[in-house]
C-alpha cells in the first residue's frame, strides 16, 4: 500500500499519519507495526515520531499473513483512462477492513490500476455495481453534488409488496434494537432537511414464492442502511439479512460466525439479499452518460 503526504499532513508524526488516513487499524496497532518495520518513508525504515513532509511516500509493507476467503469474481462492466464501473461480487470488503487486507477490492485493483477511489460503496455482502475513479481529480469532479448519480438496488423481502411506496422521512437510532447501530425509518409527510433525511422509492417486481417479493429501490439520498431500515421498518425485512431481517439476535452471532442449521434456514440466504443492479451518470470529462446494468447473481433466489 502506497500514499503520499499532502500540504496539510506536513508537520505530524508518522504514527498520527497512518491512525488518521488509516482507520482499518487503531493507533497502537500501528505503532506495533511501525516497530516492526512494516512502514517505510521514501523507501526508509519509519519511526513513530519522525515527522513528514509533502510529497513523502509512505509504503506499508504487512507481510504474508493468512486472511479468511473473499469473493474474488468481479467483472469490470466499463473502463477508460478514468472511470472504471466494477460488478462487485458478495463476501468481498471493498475497503481493508478487520482481518481483511490483500482479499479486498480495494487491493485486487490496486494491483492492476494503482491508486483507486471508489466514488460509491456498498457492504461486504452487498453485490453489484460500484464506480471508481483512477485519479483523484476525477474522484473529486464525480462527487455527487457535481456529478448526480442515479441508482438501482433490487432486494428480495419477506411479505407480499404491491405497487409503489415513495418512502420520505428519516432514519434515527432504533432504541427498540438490542444492537446500538441498528437504525429506523420514521414516515414523515413532510420530509425534514437533515443529515439523516431518507427519501427511497420502492416498486414490487416480482413475487418469489409464497412468502417473498423481489422489490426494486431507487434511493434519492444516500443514508448508510438507508434501503434496508426502511424496507425493515415498513415491515418488510430483507432475506438473508442479520441486522434488519426478522432476527437481529442473528447479527450477534457473526463474529464467531456460531450459527445453526436452523439459523441458516431462517436467513434462507447466506447474506443479505441487496444487489447494485444499475447506475445511470454523466462522465465529467467528456459528458457522455454511462449507463451500466448488472444481472442479478446466482446466488439470489429467483423462484
Amino acid at each position: 500500500m502506497y500514499s503520499h503526504a499532502r500540504e496539510h499532513d506536513a508537520g505530524i508524526s508518522l504514527l498520527d499519519y497512518m491512525a488518521r488516513t488509516f482507520s482499518r487499524l487503531d493507533s497502537e496497532s500501528w505503532r506495533r507495526e511501525i516497530e516492526a518495520g512494516a512502514i517505510k518513508v521514501n523507501e526508509q525504515p519509519g519511526e513513530c515520531r519522525m515527522l513528514l513532509k509533502q510529497h513523502d511516500c509512505i509504503a506499508y509493507y504487512p507481510g504474508e499473513r493468512s486472511e479468511p476467503e473473499a469473493a474474488a469474481d468481479y467483472t469490470i462492466v466499463h473502463e477508460d483512462k478514468h472511470i472504471l464501473v466494477v460488478d462487485k461480487p458478495a463476501n468481498l470488503c471493498v475497503h481493508p477492513s478487520g482481518p481483511f487486507y490483500r482479499n479486498t477490492l480495494w487491493h485486487m485493483l490496486g494491483l492492476k490500476y494503482g491508486e483507486v477511489h471508489f466514488v460509491n460503496r456498498l457492504d461486504k455482502e452487498t453485490s453489484g455495481l460500484m464506480v471508481v475513479a483512477l485519479d483523484k481529480r476525477t474522484a473529486a469532479m464525480m462527487d455527487n453534488r457535481c456529478c448526480p448519480m442515479c441508482k438501482e438496488y433490487l432486494a428480495l423481502v419477506y411479505g407480499n409488496f404491491h405497487g409503489t411506496i415513495r418512502a420520505r422521512g428519516h432514519l434515527e437510532a432504533d432504541t427498540c434494537s438490542a444492537i446500538p447501530k441498528k437504525k429506523r425509518f420514521v414516515r414523515e409527510d413532510v420530509m425534514p432537511v437533515s443529515p439523516e433525511s431518507a427519501d427511497t422509492e420502492l416498486k414490487e417486481e416480482r413475487p418469489i414464492g409464497a412468502d417473498m417479493t423481489l422489490v426494486r429501490a431507487m434511493p434519492h439520498t444516500g443514508r448508510q442502511h438507508q434501503i434496508r431500515a426502511t424496507l425493515f421498518s415498513l415491515g418488510f425485512p430483507m432475506v438473508g439479512d442479520k441486522l434488519y431481517g426478522p432476527d437481529e439476535l442473528l447479527y450477534l452471532k457473526v463474529p464467531n460466525q456460531s450459527f445453526t442449521k436452523e439459523d441458516m434456514a431462517a436467513l434462507r440466504m447466506g447474506r443479505q439479499a441487496l444487489h447494485s443492479a444499475k447506475l445511470t451518470f454523466q462522465h465529467p470529462w467528456n459528458y457522455e452518460v454511462i449507463r451500466c446494468e448488472a444481472p442479478l447473481p446466482k446466488d439470489f433466489i429467483t423462484e
